[in-house]
C-alpha cells in the first residue's frame, strides 16, 4: 500500500476520496471535527489512562491547532524515501533507454527483454509478501542489538517505502517493454510475424495493468484498480512467456523457428521468467478459507476473530471470494502462541458494510501475511505507539507484545464502540503506566497530539514513534514531529 509523511500534500478532493480506504484499512476515527485540548490538562499525575475533565475546566483551556510549519519541512514530508526511491530507478532506467537508443549501451543490444524482465521481477518482489518478510527478518535481526538508532531509522524508512522501487521498476519495465517492441517493428523485415503480435499484446496488458495502478485510480475506484490490476497483471505474466519463448525460439539470422530447449534454457530472460511467475505465485499457494467469528459491538465496527496466534506488525488481506476484492487489515494478537488474532473493520464500504448485515463464517485468506512498518517496532529499544479510531487493530500488537512501548490511543466512546473484546485484550496486557486511552467524546475533544507525543516522548524515553491514523491525523502528527525534532513514521496508502 517513514521519517517522512507520505501523502502531506494530498488536496480536500483527494481527502475525500481516500475516506473510503481509511475504513476498511484500519484509519477512521470520528474525532477530526471535535475541539483541541492540551494533553497536560488531563494529565494526572502518576497516572497516563486519562479521566474525564471537567467541562467548564476543558473549554476555558481549549487550545488551537499547531501553527504552520515551514516550506521546507513540507518539502521533506512530501520527497520521502518513496520518491527518493522511485525517482532513482527512473532516472538509471531513463538513462539506460537514452543511452541504448545512441547505440551506446552495448548490453542492451542484445538483452532488452532481460532489462523488461529484470525490472518487472524487481516490482514484484517489492510487493511480495515471502520477500518482504525476508527483509524485515534480516534487519530487526541484523540491527537491534548492535545498530545506532540513526542506522536503525534509515533501514525502517527504507523498508516502509520499498513501494517506491516497485512503482519504478514497474514504469521502467513497461519503457524497456516499449523500446523493445518499437525496436522489433523497426526490424519487421526479418523479424516473425507472431514475435510482434505477442509483443504488441504484452505491451498492452503490462501498460493497463500499470495504468490501473495510477494514485488517482487506486484511490478512487479501488475495486477496478485490485481487479484489473490482478487480472491484467496476470494476463500480463502469460504472454511474457508466449513472448519470451517465441522471442528465443525465432532465429532471425537464418529466418527459421529453432527447436532447441537447450538455448531457451540458457536466455537470461527465461530465468527471470521464472522467478517472477514463482514469486506472484507463492502467497495464492498459501490460499485458505478459514473459519471466523465475527462480533459487532457497534455500528461502527465488526471484530473478526481467527485462530492461530501471529507475531505482531502484520496485516492480513480477506475477502469472501477466492480471488477478487481483497481487503488489508491490521491483525491483533497477544503472541504466536496465543491460539488466536483479530482484525478490527470499520464500518463504512460495501465490503465491511456487508460483514455487518451478513456475517460470514468463513472468509478467504492468504496465511503468509505481509508486514507493515510497525513490525520493525522489534528493532527499537523503546518507541510510542499512536493510533486513532480503528487504527488500533493495526497499532496494539506492538505494545501488546513488547513492555518497551507505548501505547497512545485516540478515539470517540472507544469501550462502547470496540466492544468488551478489544477493550479487555487492552486491560489485560498492557498496565496503566504504559498507555493512554483518550476518549474524545467523553473530553469533548482531542488532545494536542503533538504535544502529547512531546510530553510522552520525555517521560517514557522514546526513540521512534509509529502513527496509524487517517490522512488529516497523520499529516497534522507527521509535520508536528518532524518540527519537534522527533523521528515518526506515518500512514501510507500505496499497498
Amino acid at each position: 500500500m517513514s521519517s517522512s509523511g507520505s501523502l502531506s500534500e494530498a488536496s480536500t478532493t483527494r481527502c475525500q476520496d481516500q475516506n473510503f480506504d481509511d475504513v476498511e484499512k484500519g484509519l477512521k476515527d470520528h474525532t477530526h471535527n471535535l475541539p483541541i485540548f492540551p494533553p497536560s490538562a488531563f494529565w494526572p499525575r502518576g497516572a497516563k489512562v486519562l479521566l474525564p475533565p471537567d467541562p467548564e475546566s476543558s473549554e476555558k483551556r481549549a487550545t488551537k491547532p499547531s501553527p504552520g510549519v515551514s516550506r521546507w519541512i513540507l518539502f521533506q514530508l512530501w520527497f520521502n524515501p518513496y520518491r527518493k526511491f522511485f525517482t532513482f530507478v527512473m532516472l538509471l532506467n531513463t538513462t539506460g533507454i537514452i543511452m541504448a537508443a545512441l547505440g551506446r549501451f552495448r548490453y542492451a543490444d542484445h538483452h532488452l527483454g532481460a532489462l523488461v524482465l529484470g525490472n518487472l521481477l524487481l516490482a514484484v518482489l517489492m510487493r511480495n509478501e515471502l520477500f518482504l518478510r525476508f527483509l524485515y527478518t534480516i534487519a530487526i535481526y541484523g540491527l537491534r542489538s548492535w545498530a545506532p538508532t540513526s542506522i536503525k531509522l534509515i533501514v525502517t524508512a527504507a523498508l516502509q517505502h520499498v513501494g517506491g522501487i516497485h512503482s519504478g521498476c514497474a514504469l521502467s519495465g513497461a519503457l524497456w517493454l516499449v523500446f523493445k517492441i518499437v525496436d522489433i517493428i523497426r526490424n519487421h523485415a526479418i523479424q516473425n510475424t507472431a514475435v510482434i503480435v505477442m509483443g504488441v499484446i504484452t505491451n498492452v496488458l503490462v501498460i493497463s495493468s500499470i495504468v490501473s495502478a495510477l494514485p488517482w485510480i487506486r484511490n478512487s475506484h479501488h475495486n477496478v484498480f485490485e481487479t484489473n490490476h490482478r487480472i491484467i497483471g496476470w494476463l500480463g505474466i502469460a504472454t511474457t512467456w508466449n513472448f519470451v519463448i517465441l522471442g528465443n525460439s525465432y532465429d532471425i539470422v537464418e529466418q527459421r523457428w529453432r527447436a532447441d530447449g537447450h538455448s531457451l534454457m540458457g536466455a537470461q530472460e527465461f530465468w527471470f521468467a521464472v522467478f517472477i511467475t514463482a514469486f506472484v505465485l507463492i502467497p495464492w499457494l498459501t490460499l485458505r478459507e478459514v473459519p471466523v467469528e465475527v462480533e459487532i459491538p457497534s455500528p461502527k465496527v465488526a471484530i473478526l476473530k481467527f485462530k492461530r496466534g501471529m507475531q505482531q506488525g502484520l496485516l492480513g488481506r480477506i475477502g469472501r471470494h477466492s480471488v477478487m476484492e481483497y481487503h488489508a487489515f491490521g491483525i491483533i494478537s497477544e503472541g504466536k502462541k496465543s491460539g488466536c488474532h483479530y482484525m478490527i473493520c470499520g464500518v463504512q464500504g460495501d465490503f465491511t458494510k456487508s460483514i455487518v448485515e451478513n456475517p460470514p463464517r468463513a472468509v478467504w485468506t492468504r496465511e503468509l501475511k505481509f508486514a507493515g512498518v510497525g513490525h520493525a517496532s522489534a528493532m527499537f529499544k523503546r518507541g510510542i505507539r499512536i493510533c486513532t479510531g480503528t487504527g488500533i487493530g493495526a497499532a496494539l500488537s506492538t505494545c501488546i507484545q513488547s513492555e518497551n512501548w507505548f501505547l497512545i490511543w485516540i478515539g470517540s466512546d472507544q469501550e462502547k464502540t470496540f466492544g468488551p473484546t478489544i477493550s479487555g485484550i487492552i486491560h489485560r496486557n498492557i498496565p496503566l503506566e504504559r498507555m493512554i486511552l483518550w476518549d474524545s467524546k467523553q473530553r469533548g475533544g482531542r488532545p494536542d497530539t503533538v504535544k502529547l507525543l512531546k510530553e510522552t516522548w520525555d517521560s517514557f524515553g522514546a526513540e521512534v514513534i509509529f502513527i496509524t491514523s487517517n490522512m488529516q491525523g497523520n499529516d497534522e502528527m507527521m509535520r508536528g514531529c518532524r518540527a519537534a525534532g522527533l523521528p515518526a513514521f506515518g500512514t501510507l496508502w500505496d499497498f
